[in-house]
């Protein structure tokens, strides 16, 4: 009688853990060269697509304008963004292009971007917090965010 009082309890844990286990995106990361071609937005110059750091945060080195990074891929779609410069500092961050192509990414993205959009407003630069649960928006974010950057700087 013990033997089955513990042989269900124990099949009982076990299944209780398997359902309760939350799985997560699949994680590959992106590979080198993912970037691809954009356009600035009423500015002239373009960029050579660096991911580097921004080098600080002087928000005196950045011509007002608005300017357009370029097109990310990300695994899951394409990540854009738009700066608008004024005083020579951004004052607004906006993701023209991001991944919308199911309930998924429309609830992970409403999440992030506009962490992603106050994050850059607070640094004025792309070294910026990733949100934990949208690495991949992220990654493809501060890529795209830096070329906008770099073109606000030259």
């Amino acid at each position: 009688m013990k033997r089955i009082a513990y042989a269900v309890l124990g099949t009982l844990a076990g299944l209780v853990l398997l359902f309760s286990y939350r799985t997560s995106l699949q994680v590959v990361p992106p590979t080198a060269g993912t970037v691809s071609g954009g356009t600035p937005s009423g500015s002239s110059g373009t960029s050579g697509g660096s991911s580097g750091s921004s080098g600080g945060s002087s928000s005196t080195t950045l011509k007002d304008g608005t300017y357009t990074g370029q097109s990310t891929d990300t695994r899951w779609g394409p990540v854009q963004v738009r700066i608008t410069v004024s005083g020579g500092r951004i004052t607004a961050a906006d993701a023209v292009d991001y991944p919308m192509n199911n309930g998924r990414d429309q609830q992970i993205n409403q999440y992030a971007i506009p962490q992603l959009q106050n994050e850059t407003l607070q640094a004025q630069s792309a070294q910026i917090d990733m949100v934990s649960g949208a690495t991949y928006t992220s990654e493809g974010y501060t890529t795209s965010l830096q070329s906008a950057i770099d073109q606000a700087r030259s």
